[in-house]
């Protein structure tokens, strides 16, 4: 059996006398996320598009490096999903499985920031076609989740189920990032490097 590294963030029986916390402790953590989400997509709707921002030695084009960087956090976070379930006891799992779950998520996190600093600086938002308007839509609300997710991450006292929702729905997000972009583009243009 694992022990839950978030356990301190679980919900415990309030003491006799003690009053439970106040549901607007979540207001702060929703209203980042809001401001996170809103002056991302804001910045990417009226900065002028430079058309590149980066290149890596190795690769054909922006597109592949992106792709595969895009590919790589979506690993990341899968590692992260069934390290979740094995910190909730759902999976089996080693003893290091809190570190594996933190240190997955940081990677993820690392390897999606300059992805999405090449969309921003390079493309910015743009809504032409339905696959783009979701990739930027969810793009801007991964970043705004993700922020939520942090500051409630050693928040007191929070209900068991709140850190796996978030948790998921920072998933998803990622995920269907992933599936409007770096599938498409291998779809689209080939697995190529």
């Amino acid at each position: 059996m694992t022990v839950d590294p978030n356990a301190a963030t679980q919900d415990f029986p309030t003491p006799p006398g003690a009053s439970r916390p106040h549901p607007a402790r979540y207001l702060v953590p929703a209203l980042v996320a809001a401001a996170v989400a809103v002056a991302l997509g804001a910045y990417g709707k009226v900065h002028d598009p430079a058309g590149t921002a980066f290149n890596f030695a190795g690769f054909s084009s922006t597109g592949a490096v992106k792709s595969w960087l895009a590919s790589a956090a979506v690993l990341f976070a899968s590692v992260q999903v069934v390290s979740a379930l094995m910190l909730y006891g759902r999976l089996p799992g080693p003893g290091w499985s809190g570190a594996l779950h933190r240190w997955s998520g940081r990677a993820a996190f690392l390897i999606a920031v300059p992805v999405a600093v090449h969309c921003l600086y390079a493309l910015g938002y743009q809504t032409y076609e339905t696959r783009v308007l979701w990739h930027s839509l969810l793009g801007c609300f991964f970043f705004g989740a993700f922020s939520a997710k942090m500051l409630l991450l050693r928040s007191e006292r929070l209900p068991g189920w709140l850190l796996p929702i978030i948790g998921g729905i920072v998933f998803a997000a990622l995920t269907i990032i992933w599936l409007t972009s770096a599938l498409w583009f291998f779809r689209t243009f080939g697995v190529t490097t």
